[in-house]
């Protein structure tokens, strides 16, 4: 699949975002048992991004992130680049400031071309705005930040699209073993919050791929 043809359909405002129907293979199952939730803390705005670009005219890619070891609640997962609003600060605007804080890419080296569906993570109590976005280089050097970013690793759409990237893992949590969904991707495990995300973005491409995918 070429950059441009990615582009084309991605970008196309008036192709419909799947959301929650592409978004629920990747449910946690926890997520689908529990409760529903007890009015507590306000929900807080975030906003992570896709990056796409192709080196070297090559497939189209994106990076992701390992976040480090620590306290938080998604401390040493796998993520998009992306975090909290600033006071003022519009979503848009906070993906593509993350992105450069995180991995070194300038803003003005980034382009937004369209949002994904709000998803609302209550682990972290976060309001996720996804965007699509590409860069300006066909090949953007990445310059990760350590205090933010354990590891960076870059993905292809193609692999995004490849069914036998669809896996499961047993996670222990509130006395029961469950069987969590998830992308395996370079041997990185994908799942929650950022799966999810994927998930939309892989029903999107392939709304407009045709039964084609070069």
């Amino acid at each position: 699949m070429t950059l441009d043809r990615a582009l084309g359909i991605l970008g196309d405002p008036a192709r419909p975002l799947p959301g929650d129907s592409a978004r629920a293979a990747m449910l946690p199952p926890f997520r689908r048992e529990s409760p529903p939730e007890l009015a507590r803390s306000p929900w807080r705005r975030a906003a992570v991004l896709v990056l796409l670009h192709a080196p070297d005219g090559g497939s189209v890619s994106f990076p992701l992130i390992e976040r480090p070891e620590g306290q938080g609640v998604h401390s040493g997962q796998v993520s998009l680049p992306g975090g909290a609003l600033e006071p003022g600060e519009g979503a848009e605007a906070c993906a593509l400031r993350e992105t450069f804080e995180e991995l070194g890419v300038a803003t003005g080296a980034m382009r937004v071309v369209r949002a994904l569906t709000p998803l609302r993570v209550p682990p972290s109590r976060f309001e996720i705005e996804p965007f699509i976005g590409v860069a300006a280089s066909s090949r953007p050097s990445f310059l990760p930040n350590p205090a933010e970013v354990a590891a960076v690793f870059e993905v292809a759409l193609a692999d995004l699209l490849d069914t036998r990237a669809c896996a499961s893992f047993e996670m222990p949590r509130q006395d029961h073993v469950w069987s969590v969904p998830c992308f395996e991707f370079h041997g990185h495990r994908v799942w929650g919050a950022t799966a999810m995300i994927l998930a939309e973005l892989a029903a999107l491409l392939e709304s407009g791929l045709d039964g084609g995918t070069s």
